[in-house]
Order: C-alpha cells, then sequence, then structure tokens
C-alpha cells in the first residue's frame, strides 16, 4: 500500500476535526464518542485514531481554534498600536465573531456557529479536565499579558483611564468578550454591530446622533 503524503494525511485529519466539531456543536462533548465522529467523517470506525490519540487531543484542537477566532484579532491589535482605548481592544474581535466562517489554523473554512458553541462547552471542561485547563490557563494569560501591555500604551497616550491598572483592565476586556460569546451561544445575541456601538457608548460616552430632535 502507498504511503499517505503529508498534505492528504492533513486533509483528512481536517475532515476527522471538521465531523467532531460537528458532532460536539449538535450533541456536546459527552454525547459524542469516537465512533460517531468516524461515521459522521465516513471513515471506518478506527480512522480517528490513525490521526488522534483520543477524543480529548480532538477537543484541544477545536478549542484552539475557537479561542483563536476570541482573541486573535485582539492580540493583533493589541501588537500593532500604541493607543488602543478599551472599547477598540474588544470590539477588535466582535466582527470576527459576527461572521458566519472563520479560517482555522490549517487553512480550512469553519462555521464560525460550531467554533462558538464548541467554546462554550470548552469552559465546563475546565472544571475537570487538568490538560484542558493547562492549556487554556496558558493561553488566557498570554492574552491577558498582551492586554495589559496594550493598556499601558494606551494610558500613556491617553485613550486608556490612568487609575484602571492595566492587569486588572486586562480581565475586564477579556469577561466583556467571554460575555458576548455567552449572550451569542446561548441567548441568541446576533446584533453585533447594535452590541458594538452601545458597548462604545457606554465606555466612552460617544453616544448615537439624535435622530428625533423633538
Amino acid at each position: 500500500m502507498p504511503r499517505i503524503t503529508p498534505e492528504r494525511r492533513e486533509a483528512k485529519r481536517a475532515e476527522i476535526v471538521a465531523a467532531a466539531r460537528r458532532c460536539f456543536s449538535r450533541d456536546g462533548f459527552h454525547q459524542t464518542s469516537m465512533p460517531d465522529i468516524a461515521a459522521e467523517a465516513g471513515v471506518s470506525a478506527g480512522a480517528p485514531y490513525r490521526y488522534f490519540a483520543s477524543k480529548e487531543e480532538i477537543i484541544l484542537a477545536i478549542a484552539g481554534d475557537a479561542f483563536r477566532l476570541i482573541f486573535a484579532p485582539v492580540e493583533r491589535l493589541a501588537a500593532g498600536t500604541s493607543a488602543a482605548s478599551v472599547a477598540d481592544l474588544v470590539t477588535a474581535s466582535l466582527e470576527a465573531l459576527s461572521a458566519e466562517t472563520v479560517t482555522d489554523a490549517a487553512g480550512n473554512t469553519v462555521p464560525v456557529e460550531e467554533l462558538l458553541r464548541c467554546a462554550v462547552q470548552t469552559w465546563s471542561e475546565l472544571l475537570r479536565n487538568d490538560t484542558v485547563r493547562a492549556r487554556a490557563v496558558e493561553g488566557f494569560e498570554s492574552v491577558r499579558r498582551g492586554i495589559a501591555d496594550a493598556l499601558r500604551r494606551g494610558q500613556a497616550a491617553g485613550t486608556v483611564p490612568p487609575t484602571v491598572p492595566p492587569e486588572r483592565g486586562a480581565r475586564v476586556v477579556m469577561g466583556l468578550l467571554h460575555g458576548f460569546l455567552l449572550q451569542r451561544v446561548a441567548f441568541d445575541l446576533a446584533d453585533t454591530t447594535g452590541f458594538t456601538e452601545d458597548l462604545r457608548t457606554l465606555l466612552e460616552g460617544t453616544g448615537r446622533p439624535d435622530t428625533d430632535p423633538a
């Protein structure tokens, strides 16, 4: 039997991840078995184990894609500007979260809704799975440090209030993003544009134009 090429192996791996993501989004992590994933992908029951050691490894791969979707935009802004406001940092991620699809780390097109539903489920895994928690804490701290540095630069530029400790302010920024994610998935918050406008109004006091002068 000819050896599978690296490209073909990566493509098959992506197919299994996509199948798992559909299953997890629809049925949840613990209601989905490896045979379920294989059936969804249209492969033999043992095929997923040629690409992943366990279901946990697939969960970690999908969680990584989900949290890159949420935090990569704010990380890029935090690293690329010296005068970002708190509202700038929060709203940087909202455009990606409101899109229908996103490109994952392997360059594949992924439905945003599936990723976000998996992201919410990942939080419950942090309470029971030390491996998932350790990976999440590592990523959380990396993003938090980047945001804190951006807030320090914003304070120097006058775009961030000087009385807010950057380390605590970074948690506020991340908390707003987590809150939006939960409302988007659990409570059908679909108006990202309105949410963004209201966020800026609350944080910056720049209200919307009055359309009814009377």
